[in-house]
């Protein structure tokens, strides 16, 4: 569970640093979601259960601060996990391309999905639909740009670490 625990350090990072963006960028009304980027790695690069750990570890993270139920964002990292696990042997998981893309479609599914939620319990929140559309398409461009340098950086700190063999060059 090595890998589970470097993996979550790695998250944790990322969370830091997505709330000082987003506090920066409230002064401009915009939101920024990287549920993507949690998930991505972790399903398409390690074994089941240390990817699964360490996804639940970073919804419970994200769960901390959002204005959603507790467990909301550990049990859809979760959801997710499972399903990218099960369509990674058809991927080739080893690009970065490849890799951008899954965390793209993970980040647009969850963001998708957590925005009903909140949007279910605020009457008349039909005028807040162009704010969402503007958070998620940001969002999508941060997760498209950040991604290949934080799947950098989580390879790497697994070689560090130790929990994952060095890839040959």
């Amino acid at each position: 569970m090595r890998g589970a625990a470097v993996l979550f350090a790695t998250l944790y990072l990322l969370h830091a640093i997505v709330a000082e963006v987003n506090s920066l960028l409230s002064g401009l009304h915009l939101w920024l979601f990287a549920g993507g980027l949690y998930v991505a790695y972790a399903a398409l690069a390690l074994p089941f259960q240390e990817g699964f750990a360490a996804c639940i570890l970073g919804g419970l993270l994200c769960d901390a601060m959002a204005p959603v139920a507790f467990g909301t964002h550990a049990t859809l990292f979760a959801i997710a996990h499972a399903i990218v696990f099960n369509v990674r042997e058809r991927l080739q998981r080893e690009e970065t391309g490849v890799r951008v893309a899954v965390a793209l479609l993970v980040n647009l599914g969850l963001f998708l999905i957590i925005s009903f939620l909140r949007l279910r319990v605020i009457h008349g929140a039909g005028g807040a639909w162009p704010r969402m559309l503007s958070d998620l398409v940001w969002s999508e461009a941060v997760v498209a740009l950040v991604a290949p340098w934080f799947f950098a950086l989580q390879l790497h700190s697994l070689i560090l670490a130790r929990a994952q063999p060095q890839r040959a060059a």
